[in-house]
């Protein structure tokens, strides 16, 4: 009887030594909270996807973040080759209005740009140097959008700045050329102007086509073209032509002496529009950076180099 009391006694012993680390176990588990608070994690993680009760708010602050200017912000503006100086320095004047918007800018001429936009480049912002290439990005454009291009965001267009068309000559004037009359003359040899998809190069067909001498010059080989205005003015700073027409804001940026300015009656109005594009991912940034092109800080900095504001 004793030895089966001691063995009972034994047995008992053993399974409460045995039931001890899983209860141990099961306290160190629900003691740390670890189960349930991975589960109430889980189950905040779902309803902060849902933009509920999420303490953190991520994933509602990075949608936030793309479509405001809290947050860094990079702007693509492509401008006109002409645009080149009082832009960059307009830019820098921006860093202190706006220190989370990066504004990167493309320089070329108006044509290339439009066709880098259609072909998908990213950009936010469109500034041509003439109105045709905004035109034909603009569905709301009319026949002249005669691609039936749909780029320009509604309500963000608006005409910008004017511009001049001159005749400028190298240093010293090898030639004597002194007004755009004597392009149809013995003294010149070689006159450079834009390309034809060029918008000064237009102005400067529309100028010659007027004086009268534009199959003269082409017949005798007078005409040589650049890519775009600031490859004209380069001509003339290095000697290699006898004349060039570009923009006053060209001449005055590259130091070249101008001998002409074409009126009206030449060149119709250089109007430079401007307009937020509708695949940009930063509405908001690009709208107020095209805002800010129109005070008169950045306005000061146009008219340092001959820009004048539309209207």
């Amino acid at each position: 009887m004793k030895n089966r009391k001691k063995m009972l006694s034994i047995l008992l012993s053993a399974l409460l030594v045995l039931s001890l680390p899983a209860c141990g176990g099961s306290e160190t588990q629900n003691g740390s909270g670890t189960a349930n608070e991975t589960g109430t994690d889980s189950l905040s993680g779902t309803e902060g996807a849902d933009g509920e009760d999420s303490p953190s708010g991520t994933a509602d602050e990075t949608v936030d973040e793309s479509k405001t200017t809290d947050g860094p912000v990079e702007l693509y503006v492509f401008a006109a080759a002409s645009l080149t100086e009082p832009l960059d320095e307009i830019i820098a004047l921006y860093r202190d209005t706006a220190p989370n918007v990066t504004v990167i800018p493309t320089y070329d001429s108006s044509g290339t740009l439009k066709t880098q936009i259609q072909e998908g480049a990213v950009c936010d912002i469109f500034i041509s140097a003439a109105q045709k290439q905004m035109n034909q990005l603009d569905a709301a454009a009319g026949d002249a959008n005669s691609e039936g291009l749909d780029f320009v965001l509604q309500g963000t267009r608006r005409d910008l700045l004017e511009n001049r068309v001159v005749l400028t000559v190298p240093a010293n004037n090898p030639k004597d050329i002194q007004s755009f009359a004597d392009l149809g003359t013995e003294k010149l040899e070689l006159l450079c102007i834009g390309n034809e998809d060029v918008p000064v190069g237009a102005y400067s067909l529309e100028l010659l086509t007027r004086l009268g001498i534009l199959e003269q010059l082409e017949a005798e080989g007078k005409l040589t073209y650049g890519s775009n205005v600031k490859e004209v003015a380069a001509q003339v700073t290095e000697g290699t032509v006898d004349a060039g027409i570009v923009y006053a804001t060209d001449a005055f940026s590259a130091g070249l002496t101008v001998v002409d300015e074409a009126g009206e009656d030449l060149v119709g109005p250089v109007v430079y529009p401007a307009a937020v594009l509708n695949i940009t991912q930063h509405e908001d940034a690009a709208r107020a950076f095209l805002d800010f092109l129109e005070t008169d800080a950045a306005m000061d900095v146009f008219r340092s180099v001959g820009f004048a504001p539309a209207g």
